[in-house]
Protein backbone atom coordinates (compact mmCIF):
# COMPACT_ATOMS: atom_id res chain seq x y z
CA UNK A 1 0.00 0.00 0.00
CA UNK A 2 2.85 2.41 1.11
CA UNK A 3 4.37 1.86 -2.51
CA UNK A 4 1.08 2.72 -4.44
CA UNK A 5 0.56 5.86 -2.30
CA UNK A 6 4.12 7.08 -3.34
CA UNK A 7 3.45 6.10 -7.01
CA UNK A 8 0.30 8.32 -7.14
CA UNK A 9 1.63 11.40 -5.44
CA UNK A 10 5.00 11.54 -7.26
CA UNK A 11 4.61 9.63 -10.61
CA UNK A 12 4.86 12.87 -12.60
CA UNK A 13 7.72 14.22 -10.76
CA UNK A 14 10.18 11.39 -10.52
CA UNK A 15 9.21 10.02 -14.23
CA UNK A 16 11.51 13.76 -15.57
CA UNK A 17 14.82 12.17 -14.29
CA UNK A 18 16.67 8.70 -14.64
CA UNK A 19 17.45 8.00 -10.87
CA UNK A 20 13.39 8.97 -10.91
CA UNK A 21 12.57 6.38 -13.28
CA UNK A 22 14.81 4.29 -11.63
CA UNK A 23 13.08 4.52 -7.91
CA UNK A 24 9.50 3.74 -9.83
CA UNK A 25 10.75 0.69 -10.60
CA UNK A 26 12.57 -0.03 -7.46
CA UNK A 27 8.97 0.60 -5.33
CA UNK A 28 7.10 -1.48 -7.35
CA UNK A 29 10.15 -4.29 -6.88
CA UNK A 30 10.66 -3.53 -3.07
CA UNK A 31 7.82 -0.99 -1.65
CA UNK A 32 5.66 -4.26 -0.56
CA UNK A 33 8.33 -6.04 1.40
CA UNK A 34 7.60 -6.29 5.31
CA UNK A 35 9.22 -3.45 7.30
CA UNK A 36 12.51 -4.30 9.17
CA UNK A 37 13.40 -7.60 7.40
CA UNK A 38 16.42 -8.25 5.96
CA UNK A 39 16.38 -7.83 1.85
CA UNK A 40 18.58 -7.95 -0.81
CA UNK A 41 18.37 -5.01 -3.11
CA UNK A 42 19.66 -4.47 -6.87
CA UNK A 43 20.13 -1.61 -8.47
CA UNK A 44 22.40 -0.63 -11.65
CA UNK A 45 24.60 -2.91 -11.28
CA UNK A 46 24.97 -2.66 -7.05
CA UNK A 47 23.50 -5.03 -4.98
CA UNK A 48 23.00 -4.26 -1.31
CA UNK A 49 21.28 -6.27 1.65
CA UNK A 50 19.49 -3.31 3.60
CA UNK A 51 17.53 -4.04 7.04
CA UNK A 52 14.45 -2.46 5.97
CA UNK A 53 13.81 -1.88 2.28
CA UNK A 54 10.91 0.58 2.44
CA UNK A 55 13.49 2.73 4.52
CA UNK A 56 16.30 2.10 1.56
CA UNK A 57 14.07 3.66 -1.28
CA UNK A 58 13.78 6.63 0.73
CA UNK A 59 17.42 6.71 1.20
CA UNK A 60 17.83 6.19 -2.41
CA UNK A 61 15.04 9.07 -3.49
CA UNK A 62 17.00 11.53 -1.05
CA UNK A 63 20.56 10.54 -2.62
CA UNK A 64 19.82 9.83 -6.27
CA UNK A 65 16.41 11.66 -7.36
CA UNK A 66 16.92 14.56 -5.19
CA UNK A 67 20.80 14.62 -5.09
CA UNK A 68 20.95 15.91 -1.31
CA UNK A 69 24.71 15.32 -1.52
CA UNK A 70 25.79 16.57 -4.39
CA UNK A 71 28.61 19.06 -4.94
CA UNK A 72 31.52 20.61 -6.70
CA UNK A 73 34.97 20.12 -5.96
CA UNK A 74 38.26 21.35 -8.14
CA UNK A 75 40.01 18.09 -6.81
CA UNK A 76 39.98 14.69 -8.11
CA UNK A 77 40.60 13.90 -4.47
CA UNK A 78 38.10 15.55 -2.46
CA UNK A 79 38.41 14.79 1.12
CA UNK A 80 34.57 13.34 2.53
CA UNK A 81 33.54 12.93 6.14
CA UNK A 82 30.27 10.77 6.08
CA UNK A 83 28.82 10.78 9.83
CA UNK A 84 25.75 8.49 9.95
CA UNK A 85 26.91 6.37 6.71
CA UNK A 86 24.09 3.91 7.50
CA UNK A 87 24.30 0.96 4.93
CA UNK A 88 26.49 3.01 2.18
CA UNK A 89 24.05 4.34 -0.06
CA UNK A 90 25.84 7.95 0.48
CA UNK A 91 29.12 6.67 0.48
CA UNK A 92 28.25 4.99 -3.05
CA UNK A 93 26.75 7.81 -4.60
CA UNK A 94 30.35 10.18 -2.97
CA UNK A 95 32.29 7.30 -5.12
CA UNK A 96 30.15 7.87 -8.40
CA UNK A 97 30.60 11.62 -7.75
CA UNK A 98 34.53 11.06 -7.01
CA UNK A 99 36.10 7.66 -7.57
CA UNK A 100 38.76 9.31 -5.41
CA UNK A 101 37.87 10.61 -3.05
CA UNK A 102 39.42 9.85 0.61
CA UNK A 103 36.31 8.94 2.40
CA UNK A 104 35.82 8.38 6.34
CA UNK A 105 32.40 6.48 7.03
CA UNK A 106 31.41 6.58 10.83
CA UNK A 107 28.27 4.38 11.72
CA UNK A 108 27.43 3.99 15.28
CA UNK A 109 25.15 1.04 15.42
CA UNK A 110 26.90 -2.25 14.92
CA UNK A 111 24.36 -4.02 13.26
CA UNK A 112 23.83 -1.41 10.77
CA UNK A 113 28.01 -0.82 10.50
CA UNK A 114 28.09 -4.55 9.33
CA UNK A 115 25.54 -4.07 6.79
CA UNK A 116 27.87 -0.95 5.46
CA UNK A 117 30.98 -2.88 5.65
CA UNK A 118 29.81 -5.90 3.97
CA UNK A 119 27.72 -3.69 1.12
CA UNK A 120 30.76 -1.82 0.26
CA UNK A 121 32.98 -5.04 0.01
CA UNK A 122 30.34 -6.87 -1.93
CA UNK A 123 30.22 -3.76 -4.78
CA UNK A 124 33.99 -3.54 -4.51
CA UNK A 125 34.73 -0.68 -2.67
CA UNK A 126 38.12 -1.02 -0.68
CA UNK A 127 39.52 2.67 -0.10
CA UNK A 128 36.72 3.77 2.38
CA UNK A 129 37.68 4.18 6.07
CA UNK A 130 35.06 2.76 8.01
CA UNK A 131 34.70 3.59 11.81
CA UNK A 132 32.41 1.99 13.93
CA UNK A 133 31.95 4.69 16.39
CA UNK A 134 29.57 7.21 17.55
CA UNK A 135 30.18 10.79 16.42
CA UNK A 136 30.17 12.77 19.51
CA UNK A 137 32.13 15.46 21.54
CA UNK A 138 34.14 13.54 23.03
CA UNK A 139 35.35 9.86 23.38
CA UNK A 140 33.69 8.25 26.74
CA UNK A 141 31.48 6.72 24.49
CA UNK A 142 27.61 7.49 24.24
CA UNK A 143 23.88 5.52 25.32
CA UNK A 144 22.26 4.75 22.29
CA UNK A 145 18.80 3.34 21.95
CA UNK A 146 18.54 0.92 20.05
CA UNK A 147 16.87 1.11 16.46
CA UNK A 148 15.23 -0.97 13.75
CA UNK A 149 16.95 0.40 10.25
CA UNK A 150 18.10 3.97 10.54
CA UNK A 151 16.81 5.83 13.65
CA UNK A 152 19.27 4.46 16.46
CA UNK A 153 19.83 7.53 18.39
CA UNK A 154 21.10 9.06 21.92
CA UNK A 155 17.41 9.73 22.29
CA UNK A 156 15.90 6.10 20.95
CA UNK A 157 13.68 4.28 22.83
CA UNK A 158 15.11 0.62 22.70
CA UNK A 159 17.23 -0.88 24.38
CA UNK A 160 19.81 1.62 25.58
CA UNK A 161 23.68 0.12 24.70
CA UNK A 162 26.89 2.40 25.33
CA UNK A 163 28.89 2.50 22.19
CA UNK A 164 32.49 3.81 21.75
CA UNK A 165 32.36 7.14 20.65
CA UNK A 166 35.64 9.72 18.30
CA UNK A 167 35.50 13.21 18.93
CA UNK A 168 34.96 14.86 15.71
CA UNK A 169 36.13 17.58 16.29
CA UNK A 170 39.55 16.31 16.75
CA UNK A 171 39.17 14.46 13.38
CA UNK A 172 38.36 17.40 11.60
CA UNK A 173 41.07 18.99 13.66
CA UNK A 174 43.84 16.62 11.86
CA UNK A 175 42.37 17.79 7.67
CA UNK A 176 43.33 21.03 6.26
CA UNK A 177 40.60 21.00 3.88
CA UNK A 178 37.25 18.91 3.97
CA UNK A 179 35.70 19.38 0.54
CA UNK A 180 32.20 17.97 2.40
CA UNK A 181 31.15 16.87 5.50
CA UNK A 182 27.57 14.86 5.78
CA UNK A 183 26.22 15.21 9.47
CA UNK A 184 23.39 12.79 9.99
CA UNK A 185 23.43 11.67 13.49
CA UNK A 186 19.77 11.15 14.63
CA UNK A 187 19.87 14.63 17.30
CA UNK A 188 23.45 13.93 18.53
CA UNK A 189 24.01 16.92 15.96
CA UNK A 190 23.18 19.92 18.27
CA UNK A 191 25.69 19.08 21.05
CA UNK A 192 28.40 17.68 18.03
CA UNK A 193 28.23 20.84 15.80
CA UNK A 194 29.15 23.48 18.41
CA UNK A 195 32.00 21.28 19.92
CA UNK A 196 33.11 21.65 15.91
CA UNK A 197 32.81 25.60 15.89
CA UNK A 198 36.50 26.33 15.91
CA UNK A 199 37.34 23.85 13.38
CA UNK A 200 34.69 24.17 10.51
CA UNK A 201 36.60 27.15 8.58
CA UNK A 202 38.44 24.29 6.95
CA UNK A 203 34.81 22.51 5.61
CA UNK A 204 33.59 23.64 2.14
CA UNK A 205 30.40 21.86 2.21
CA UNK A 206 28.08 21.04 5.13
CA UNK A 207 25.30 19.19 5.36
CA UNK A 208 23.24 18.41 8.62
CA UNK A 209 19.75 16.51 8.94
CA UNK A 210 18.62 18.46 11.74
CA UNK A 211 16.12 15.70 14.29
CA UNK A 212 13.72 17.81 17.30
CA UNK A 213 12.92 14.83 19.44
CA UNK A 214 9.84 14.96 21.72
CA UNK A 215 10.65 16.03 25.01
CA UNK A 216 14.23 17.66 24.01
CA UNK A 217 14.83 20.66 23.24
CA UNK A 218 14.51 21.73 20.07
CA UNK A 219 17.79 23.73 19.84
CA UNK A 220 18.08 24.50 15.80
CA UNK A 221 18.98 28.40 16.94
CA UNK A 222 22.06 26.14 18.53
CA UNK A 223 23.05 24.38 15.24
CA UNK A 224 22.52 27.51 13.15
CA UNK A 225 24.18 29.47 14.95
CA UNK A 226 27.31 27.93 14.75
CA UNK A 227 26.99 27.71 11.10
CA UNK A 228 26.84 31.38 10.29
CA UNK A 229 29.45 32.24 12.70
CA UNK A 230 31.52 29.79 10.67
CA UNK A 231 30.87 31.77 7.61
CA UNK A 232 28.80 29.39 5.99
CA UNK A 233 25.53 30.29 3.43
CA UNK A 234 22.96 28.05 4.03
CA UNK A 235 19.51 26.57 2.63
CA UNK A 236 16.71 24.90 4.93
CA UNK A 237 14.12 22.10 3.65
CA UNK A 238 12.30 19.61 5.07
CA UNK A 239 10.50 16.52 4.21
CA UNK A 240 8.35 16.40 6.76
CA UNK A 241 5.98 19.14 5.28
CA UNK A 242 2.18 19.48 6.72
CA UNK A 243 -0.41 21.51 6.65
CA UNK A 244 -2.22 22.83 9.25
CA UNK A 245 0.76 23.08 11.57
CA UNK A 246 -0.73 24.97 14.59
CA UNK A 247 -3.18 21.69 14.34
CA UNK A 248 -1.02 18.96 13.48
CA UNK A 249 1.82 19.48 15.37
CA UNK A 250 3.66 15.82 13.99
CA UNK A 251 4.29 14.43 11.07
CA UNK A 252 2.02 11.41 9.74
CA UNK A 253 1.62 10.91 13.87
CA UNK A 254 5.02 10.57 14.18
CA UNK A 255 5.61 9.34 17.94
CA UNK A 256 9.55 10.23 18.02
CA UNK A 257 10.17 13.90 16.61
CA UNK A 258 8.33 16.90 15.59
CA UNK A 259 10.59 18.50 13.15
CA UNK A 260 12.98 16.82 10.49
CA UNK A 261 15.48 19.17 8.57
CA UNK A 262 17.89 19.52 6.14
CA UNK A 263 20.41 22.37 5.96
CA UNK A 264 22.90 22.76 3.09
CA UNK A 265 25.67 25.02 3.87
CA UNK A 266 28.41 26.42 1.44
CA UNK A 267 31.42 28.62 1.21
CA UNK A 268 30.13 31.84 -0.30
CA UNK A 269 32.96 31.38 -2.79
CA UNK A 270 32.58 28.00 -3.44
Amino acid sequence: MLAFRYLFKHTFHTLRSRAGRALLLLFWKYGHRPRYQTTKVRFGRYEFEVPDAFSWLWQYEEIYVEEFYKFQSSSSTPVIYDCGANVGMSVLYFKELYPQARIKAFEAEPSIANYLTQNLKTNGITDVEIIQKAVWKDTHGVWFGEGQADDASIYGEGTKKHIPSVRLRDQLATETKVDFLKIDIEGAEIEVIPDCADVLDRVQHLFVEFHAYLGQPQALTKVIEVIEQAGFRYYIDTNQHRRSPFVNHRYRNNDVMDLQLNISAWRPHV
